[in-house]
């Protein structure tokens, strides 16, 4: 499971490369439909969340056992596009100006919510109960992944510790292993064979 230091360190990455973007570049294109504004923003959530997430009441039964379930089964189900780009905007916006401030708070509310926690929390996710180091997982990866996207789209490297970085290469080969692709990705890591354009596991 992902301890919570993994996701504070992966969330002090992502409040460090905030802090170097400049200004002209939060109207520039981020990802897709979104500006690196509305790509923070989305990405902010992988901090917010773990507070708001850990304040509801805890669920009394696991039904999701994994990140890579959450991944395969269950995440489609609960999110579209739309929506998805929807508060990626809205988060967006909230982010003000002071973007990397407005991070850095939310991860000290996180943070607190995470050590009062028990580690064998079980925490709502859509309704449905997904064992806190699990559910961690899934904010590292939405931290790494999208850390790297706003990388890519500023032009600034990224402080990324390595063993997020691994932790997520992982989280994603195992979630398309369960998706049918597990033979596929190994092909292509090991030089045997190509992905596909557009291929993903999310």
């Amino acid at each position: 499971m992902t301890t919570p230091r993994t996701f504070g360190q992966s969330a002090e990455s992502f409040v460090d490369l905030l802090s170097r973007v400049r200004p002209e570049q939060w109207d520039e294109p981020g990802l897709d439909r979104w500006t690196v504004r509305d790509l923070a923003g989305h990405t902010s959530r992988a901090v917010l969340t773990v507070s708001t997430y850990l304040g509801l009441d805890e669920p009394s039964d696991v039904t999701i056992p994994s990140a890579e379930a959450w991944y395969s089964a269950y995440a489609s189900q609960f999110t579209d596009a739309d929506g998805v780009h929807a508060r990626g905007v809205e988060a967006g916006r909230w982010l003000g100006d002071d973007p990397a401030a407005r991070v850095a708070e939310a991860l000290v509310e996180s943070r607190a919510a995470l050590d009062r926690a028990p580690s064998n929390r079980i925490v709502s996710l859509g309704g449905m109960g997904i064992p806190l180091g699990e559910y961690l997982r899934t904010r590292v990866f939405e931290l790494v992944v999208h850390t790297i996207d706003l990388s890519r789209a500023t032009g600034l490297a990224h402080t990324l510790p390595p063993a997020a970085v691994a932790d997520t290469a992982a989280l994603a080969a195992r979630t398309a292993t369960m998706q049918g692709h597990g033979e596929e990705v190994l092909l292509a890591l090991t030089g045997r064979g190509r992905l596909g354009d557009g291929f993903s596991v999310v």
